[in-house]
């Protein structure tokens, strides 16, 4: 799809082209919510400002020929050390947006996760593809839904349940508050005018299998129409969320189980200690608590203390393939690649994010050769500048 001056996805350069196209396509919104951090978004921020001062060694005369991308996450090979991360209402983003982004990721060699907050359920993407993806879970205070989320993800044969552990409550992002964000949307004059303007938008909407939360939908109070997201998720989300959810939700999931939010190193060594596989070391994209430190500057003290205990990913501010390189040095395995793709899925659907996917790819391919490595296993500490 082009947009009104021309830019087709398939022509983007980098990430912040399909951020542009993304911002033309979808209603500001939905784009408010995908963008936004929590409070002043000071988290948010320094998220991708702490990423941008780590600089990487060039080196020369290092033999760059023969560099492969291909790696290993959870023990299952990938293509390149990226996972699709989960974002909630992707298809409110581009009609049957989780399903057009998973089969994306699966063409690539690389794992889509599914939000609990999806817009498409767990058995649609099930049906639309071919390969197992993840699911990611939310602990609500219908304990017995969750275990029946927990079952449904098992009969959808996901390979891996990534668990998020912060949020218990909300962080408050004030752009959701100002726009009233509801889902469907609530057909007020405002709205209804700036909707006029993406009439391509509003027609994928209308064709798309599911217009609320395909995961909770008839099977939570209040889900055929959410007056304010923010108000519902207060209501629904478990404060007393604690270890003991964590070894409850362990004893049901016979698979890989992934837990994302971890930034703290007594966190990450009770996480190892938990039965977990992995943690994915997560600010939540700025979401939740503002004024916390940027995930990359949690990265190294993490990977110190637990690196040979636990898998290590990494989540928040990932825009480049340079950004994965900084990641991978300082101990991560694998980034989980968030608005990155979702700009992608926003500027041309399916095709958007396999865009999205080679571009990051594409960096990270040119940053290992400029960098004098061949393999990913070769991205050490020791190629980033002190």
């Amino acid at each position: 799809m082009a947009d009104d001056n021309g830019m087709s996805a398939a022509r983007a350069a980098c990430i912040e082209d399909l951020r542009r196209l993304a911002h033309r396509n979808v209603p500001r919104e939905f784009m408010d919510y995908y963008e936004s951090g929590s409070y002043a978004e000071e988290t948010l921020l320094a998220n991708r400002a702490d990423l941008s001062r780590i600089k990487i060694r060039q080196r020369v005369l290092a033999g760059a020929s023969g560099r492969t991308l291909d790696s290993r996450i959870l023990s299952e090979p990938v293509a390149l050390p990226i996972v699709l991360a989960p974002i909630g209402m992707l298809g409110m983003g581009w009609r049957d947006g989780e399903i057009a982004a998973c089969r994306a990721a699966q063409r690539a060699g690389v794992a889509f996760t599914l939000s609990t907050m999806s817009i498409c359920s767990i058995e649609d993407v099930a049906a639309a593809v071919s390969k197992p993806f993840w699911f990611q879970l939310y602990v609500m205070k219908d304990r017995g839904f969750i275990a029946e989320l927990i079952e449904r993800a098992k009969a959808a044969r996901c390979s891996a349940l990534v668990l998020t552990v912060d949020l218990q409550v909300l962080g408050q992002r004030h752009r959701d508050v100002r726009n009233g964000l509801s889902v469907p949307p609530r057909l007020r004059p405002a709205t209804l005018a700036r909707m006029a303007m993406k009439p391509r938008w509003v027609a994928g909407l209308l064709m798309g299998k599911r217009k609320t939360f395909g995961n909770l939908d008839g099977r939570v109070a209040g889900m055929s129409d959410v007056r304010s997201l923010s108000e519902w998720t207060a209501q629904q989300f478990d404060a007393a969320l604690s270890w003991d959810d964590v070894a409850w939700v362990r004893e049901r999931w016979p698979g890989k189980l992934i837990l994302k939010g971890i930034m703290e190193v007594d966190d990450a060594k009770a996480a190892a200690k938990s039965g977990a596989d992995a943690i994915v070391v997560s600010n939540h994209g700025g979401r939740q608590l503002d004024g916390a430190a940027s995930s990359i500057s949690a990265l190294p003290k993490i990977a110190d203390a637990v690196g040979s205990d636990i898998e290590l990913l990494f989540d928040g501010g990932v825009r480049s393939g340079q950004d994965v390189f900084r990641a991978l040095a300082l101990g991560a395995k694998g980034c989980l690649l968030g608005r990155a793709f979702l700009y992608g899925l926003c500027a041309g659907g399916e095709a958007g994010v396999t865009r999205a996917i080679r571009i990051v790819a594409s960096e990270l391919d040119v940053t290992m050769a400029l960098a004098g490595v061949r393999t990913i296993g070769e991205i050490k500490r020791g190629c980033l500048q002190e």
